[in-house]
């Protein structure tokens, strides 16, 4: 649920790839500059969305971002060990989309890599928290034929990635982030379009970009939210209809609050409105 989250200043690092930093949308520049990206490519993505809701419900954190596309957690730690090793109050990871690309929905490597990251970032910081993004259901690899999910409900892939995430979470004693059962809360609430290659949804809001892969404006907004409430314990229905960085994006305020509350039920119910 929520807690009252401490008034002084945190530090929060997000490790992770094209899911992280808002790829095929605005997000990925937006707030670039109120956060700090490791790798200086200006980036903003879903921290520098995470840094503005801090922002607004009168928070001190600072937020950096180490991120590269289609690259496992296993990378990360093997190629950007220098940028990622350091002390920090909060990790949140982002594993490659189906978890191994090589054997997608296989779990093994996903659930090693976070304990070998959590063990490096204990050698500095033994109090470091770490959450888990258990990521979204991926539309191309459900509605299409020949697919991993293919004909699964559109829950099945996001409630996989989940467990594999709660596995890998319970090994290090952290958290997860119930990002994809929001998206699939979103649909279940009416806001979100379940299916984009049907039509019949249209005038839902989008999750997914055009490649029905990535992210929209609208599911990066929701992940952030997600995060957000997870890793500070502020409720994101406080952020209200008229949160800044939803504004900047183009979104109504409705849709803003009906993310907001997706967002919401998603962490009340740890993910189980969308399974």
């Amino acid at each position: 649920m929520f807690t009252i989250a401490p008034a002084c200043a945190e530090t929060v690092l997000f490790i992770g790839n094209s899911f992280t930093f808002g790829a095929n949308s605005p997000v990925r520049a937006l707030n670039a500059d109120r956060v700090i990206d490791l790798n200086n490519e200006r980036i903003g993505g879903v921290p520098g969305l995470f840094k503005r809701f801090t922002e607004q419900a009168g928070l001190d954190w600072q937020v950096s971002l180490e991120t590269a596309p289609g690259r496992t957690l296993g990378w990360h730690l093997a190629e950007r060990r220098g940028a990622i090793d350091r002390p920090w109050d909060h990790v949140v990871l982002q594993e490659y989309s189906t978890l191994d690309p090589g054997k997608p929905g296989d779990g093994t490597a996903t659930i090693a890599d976070v304990r070998r990251i959590a063990d490096v970032l204990r050698s500095k910081n033994r109090e470091v928290r770490i959450t888990v993004n258990a990521t979204w259901t991926r539309p191309d690899l459900v509605f299409l034929s020949d697919k991993q999910w293919s004909g699964t409900p559109v829950q099945a892939m996001a409630n996989d990635l989940r467990r594999v995430a709660d596995q890998a979470a319970a090994r290090v004693h952290g958290t997860v982030a119930p990002v994809g059962q929001a998206f699939t809360c979103a649909i279940r609430n009416g806001t979100a379009d379940a299916n984009p290659y049907d039509g019949v949804d249209y005038t839902r809001v989008p999750l997914w970009s055009y490649d029905n892969y990535h992210a929209s404006s609208y599911g990066y907004y929701l992940e952030a939210l997600v995060i957000f409430a997870r890793v500070t314990g502020v409720d994101p229905l406080t952020l209200g209809p008229g949160e800044d960085a939803a504004e900047e994006l183009g979104l109504s305020e409705a849709e803003a609050t009906a993310l907001q509350q997706a967002a919401h039920d998603a962490i009340a119910s740890n993910g189980g409105c969308g399974r």
